[in-house]
């Protein structure tokens, strides 16, 4: 073990015992608690993160994972991950902090923010680490004047029109950009060594990455006869992490393993990556929250009336927590968290299963 975690950062439980059982225990004390209010909290279970690593490793065995720290960076899930080897995806100052803190090597970060402060730049420069990405004219000026040394991605935009979240609105240089950012790259005396892409969170579209690497492999092609030493392949991300996914990651991993196959076969020295968050964290995190009131209110169904005349009724509970804090993800990701009512006789009623994490 490379030394990351100690005894303090997880608590060992028999074999058998699941998170609904310590849930039980939680909630039950939170009820007979006699001060203060009761806050919601989240329970993780770091084995699923730890299966969920060797199930990517079977399935994409070419692929190194890094960890995309914004979507979850809790203490217990990041060294979890060092731990396993992964690197780390950070996309600002403080995530950058966050992971070297726990020990992390700068030559395990990528700073894979296209739109980057200057002085976080800088911040990148001082503590070594030296991948980093860009989609434009103006982000190559800024690390040329500021990380002159810096190794860049250059980020190439998909098709994701069919992706729950969409990310090549705001970044990716277009394949008709991609030869005058390289040449201007050249010109600024900034290595470029490769490129990445991201199909969007929740893609089902598998074309998009068979598509995504072909565009790779031609940007390559540009990078090479430049005079740039393109070795690094990164694929991105949004892998779906919860099971009943449109389509299931292992279907997505034999797409991207052919293609693979296809562009980048074994053996041509390219060094190939992805960026994972919520496909290792979503499972783990289950959430347990407080109902704290609730009222009968009428079914908004006109002209549906019950055999007595009167208008059929339902339940509304209303939560602790809404979608402006823990639940952001149902305004951002379009979640439809399903709420599990943990026991009769318990005040903290309900936990919810979902991506709560991203």
């Amino acid at each position: 073990m490379a030394g990351y975690l100690s005894e303090t950062d997880f608590v060992m439980v028999e074999e058998g015992f699941s998170t609904r059982d310590l849930l039980e225990e939680l909630t039950l004390g939170a009820s007979q608690a006699t001060a203060g209010d009761v806050a919601a909290f989240f329970v993780a279970d770091l084995g699923a993160v730890v299966r969920k690593h060797f199930c990517f490793l079977k399935c994409l065995p070419r692929v190194r994972p890094f960890y995309t720290v914004k979507c979850n960076s809790s203490p217990g899930v990041l060294k979890v991950l060092a731990e396993l080897g992964l690197g780390f995806s950070c996309a600002n100052k403080a995530e950058m902090e966050l992971v070297q803190r726990i020990g992390v090597p700068a030559s395990k970060i990528i700073y894979a923010n296209p739109c980057k402060q200057t002085a976080q730049i800088k911040y990148a420069a001082k503590h070594g680490v030296r991948l980093l990405s860009f989609d434009n004219e103006a982000e190559l000026a800024k690390v040329a004047k500021s990380h002159p040394s810096a190794k860049m991605v250059l980020c190439i935009a998909t098709d994701d029109s069919h992706s729950l979240s969409p990310l090549s609105f705001k970044f990716g240089a277009t394949l008709k950009s991609c030869r005058h950012l390289l040449e201007n790259a050249k010109r600024s005396h900034v290595e470029v060594v490769g490129v990445s892409f991201h199909v969007g969170s929740g893609c089902p579209d598998l074309h998009a990455y068979t598509q995504s690497i072909a565009d790779a492999r031609l940007v390559f092609e540009m990078g090479a006869e430049l005079g740039h030493g393109m070795h690094i392949l990164d694929l991105g991300g949004g892998f779906p992490g919860l099971e009943g996914a449109k389509v299931r990651f292992e279907e997505i991993a034999s797409v991207i393993n052919s293609a693979l196959d296809l562009y980048f076969p074994e053996g041509c020295g390219v060094d190939i990556l992805a960026r994972l968050g919520r496909y290792y964290v979503t499972s783990a995190f289950t959430l347990a929250v407080s109902i704290i009131a609730k009222k009968e209110v009428l079914l908004d169904q006109p002209g549906r009336e019950e055999e007595n005349g009167s208008t059929p009724k339902t339940i509304v509970y209303h939560l602790s927590e809404g979608v402006y804090g823990i639940f952001n993800s149902v305004l951002f990701d379009n979640t439809c968290p399903t709420p599990i009512l943990q026991k009769a006789f318990v005040c903290v009623a309900p936990f919810l299963e979902g991506n709560f994490s991203a």
